[in-house]
C-alpha cells in the first residue's frame, strides 16, 4: 500500500504580489480549495489587479 502526499504549491502574481495557494483556492473568485494551478481556467484573472494567469510564477512560501 503506497501513501501519496499531495503537495500543494503557491503562485504569485508578478504584477501586484497577490498569492494563489492551491490548498486554499480562491473561493470568492470561483476557484474551489484544492484546485491545482493547472486546473485554473486560462481566462481567470488576478482578483487584485486583473493580471492574466500567464503573469503568475510558482513560489515557495
Amino acid at each position: 500500500m503506497s501513501t501519496e502526499t499531495q503537495v500543494y504549491q503557491t503562485w504569485m502574481c508578478l504584477i501586484c504580489g497577490w498569492v494563489y495557494d492551491e490548498a486554499a483556492g480562491a473561493p470568492d473568485d470561483g476557484i474551489a480549495p484544492g484546485t491545482r494551478w493547472a486546473d485554473v481556467p486560462m481566462n481567470w484573472t488576478c482578483p487584485e489587479c486583473g493580471a492574466r494567469k500567464d503573469d503568475f510564477e510558482m513560489t515557495a512560501i
